[in-house]
């Protein structure tokens, strides 16, 4: 496993597709963190992202078996993208029923998942942290947070960023700007470990 971890992700998608299981493992440990993440920033309901992050991983493990995986380099985009039609899929299929709990912030977005236990206190800080940030995401006005999630979870450019919202370059780099300040004034008001930056 130590030398997996040394491996770029394309070296791991070619190994698992061979048959490695223990390089998926690496992957799934390298994002899962930021999969989860961006799933619970969109759904804020604990249940519903727990199943939505295991059939992203579970749809990533399907493609890349049959050799229909074809995204050279860009693996943490791939599995963004997929946890993101997955997202859409069920809000389609759900639109009627009130299934997002807007109320419901205090999301422990590592809920029920217990994937691995090496350096288990390492990982419990970081994982704290993180917590901590994704809750303050929810602070932030909708424009800036949809600006945050789209850089930082789905890797858009800020042109990409631009387009998908229909602002110019300028706006949305302003929007992160005022993104990452308001962040850093949270994280002190609440106490919280300032290691967002941009």
């Amino acid at each position: 496993m130590e030398t997996l971890n040394q491996l770029t992700d394309e070296e791991l998608v070619g190994l698992y597709s061979k048959g490695d299981n223990d390089a998926f493992d690496v992957l799934l440990l390298r994002y899962k963190r930021k999969v989860f993440s961006y799933i619970s920033l969109s759904v804020k309901n604990r249940d519903l992202a727990n199943d939505l992050f295991q059939e992203t991983f579970i749809k990533a493990i399907m493609t890349i078996k049959q050799g229909k995986y074809t995204e050279k380099g860009k693996f943490g985009s791939w599995i963004i993208k997929i946890a993101h039609n997955l997202i859409i899929d069920c809000f389609r299929r759900e639109q009627s029923e009130n299934i997002i709990n807007e109320a419901e912030s205090d999301v422990d977005i590592f809920g029920n998942i217990k994937l691995y236990d090496t350096n288990a206190e390492d990982l419990i800080i970081k994982e704290q942290v993180y917590v901590d940030l994704v809750k303050l995401v929810d602070y932030l006005p909708d424009n800036q947070k949809e600006v945050l999630k789209m850089r930082f979870f789905e890797d858009l450019s800020f042109k990409e960023i631009a387009d998908t919202t229909g602002v110019s370059i300028n706006t949305a780099l302003g929007r992160m700007r005022y993104a990452i300040l308001n962040m850093r004034k949270l994280a002190e008001s609440k106490d919280v470990s300032p290691v967002f930056c941009e």
